[in-house]
């Protein structure tokens, strides 16, 4: 009788990662959360790693939530509306040796082809090129043609790590071993990382990760910094937070936002801001019935970088119709669309 076929070789990087699918393997320990928070102790500059890291998925899928749990504090707005971010956020976060520079990319869009969607793809492929890992975030148990777009621009030279986010949402871990095969013959990814952006644990557990693929190299920030984009910016980008928020679908993500005035008096920050909308009809659902729409759109947006900085806000907004901007080349980059 002829011997059966030895079976193909493993591979123990693949049987890892579907033994942390299955929990079998968690990873790097997150912290205890009860111990007492012990004073940093100073680092030697020959042992400090420092590099950039992007995260990259398509619209929506949780990236500017993921950057601002890295970060420990809110540097990119969320919105439950594609293509919210717009720019590339940088974020830090210095952990014991290692500076992280997370670089927070628009979703790649693939259905409008506009001068606006050019300038935010533009974006996104130079930030995959330019850094040191890539955090390719996905729906955990989910790849469709956008997260497909996405993926095949990662460059081969770089590597990148697949985050199954929401994961958990999932009820039957069993059923991921399937998909993650099917990803791992996609892109051979280094690592992978089943995570919930929104628990504590996990981001732990990613710094731990990512850490040994920053280069050894001296911080390029200070310690104490969170983000290079300025006060101005923030505004800007926490007035079309609000904005987007509370008009749900019915207003085009066309819209934005123009700081007018900035201006700094002791404790109290006073800001003068448009909104820039494509048409007439867009301009009434931004201001609202008596005004009651803009007027919370406001509200909500100086409390908002009231508690960001811990400062008085006086905010006020003026909204503007700016007809087909958005398929504009001079005018995206007037409006600070690069």
């Amino acid at each position: 009788m002829p011997a059966s076929p030895a079976p193909p070789p493993a591979n123990p990087d693949l049987d890892a990662m579907l033994a942390r699918v299955l929990g079998k393997d968690n990873g790097p320990a997150a912290p205890d959360e009860a111990a007492p928070a012990a004073e940093p102790e100073p680092v030697n500059p020959a042992d400090q790693r420092c590099g950039y890291v992007a995260i990259v998925g398509k619209p929506n899928v949780g990236k500017s939530t993921l950057l601002n749990a890295l970060v420990g504090q809110k540097v990119s707005i969320t919105s439950r509306k594609a293509q919210t971010t717009r720019h590339r956020i940088t974020g830090m976060r210095t952990v014991g040796p290692s500076q992280f520079v997370f670089v927070d990319t628009p979703g790649f869009q693939t259905r409008h082809g506009n001068a606006l969607n050019r300038a935010l793809n533009k974006t996104v492929l130079g930030a995959v090129n330019d850094v040191d890992l890539i955090l390719f975030v996905v729906e955990a148990g989910h790849f469709n043609l956008a997260d497909a777009k996405v993926l095949s621009l990662l460059p081969a030279n770089v590597p990148a790590m697949l985050v199954a986010n929401k994961f958990d949402l999932v009820h039957r871990r069993g059923d991921l071993a399937p998909w993650l095969r099917s990803m791992q013959e996609r892109h051979t990814f280094a690592e992978f990382v089943p995570m919930s952006a929104k628990a504590p644990k996990d981001i732990d557990r990613l710094f731990g990760i990512c850490e040994k693929y920053l280069p050894q190299q001296p911080w390029m920030h200070d310690p104490d910094d969170l983000t290079d984009r300025s006060e101005r910016f923030m505004a800007a980008e926490m007035v079309r937070e609000k904005l987007f928020r509370l008009t749900g679908d019915e207003l085009p993500y066309t819209s934005t936002v123009i700081i007018d005035k900035f201006e700094e008096e002791g404790a109290l920050k006073r800001i003068a801001a448009t909104i820039v909308v494509e048409r007439e009809g867009h301009k009434g659902m931004v201001i609202g019935e008596k005004g009651e729409k803009l007027k919370r759109i406001g509200t909500e947006a100086r409390q908002e970088l009231e508690k960001l900085w811990d400062c008085k806000v006086f905010l006020e907004l003026w909204v503007k119709v700016r007809s087909g901007w958005a398929d504009d080349d001079a005018r995206v980059r007037s409006f600070g669309y690069e």
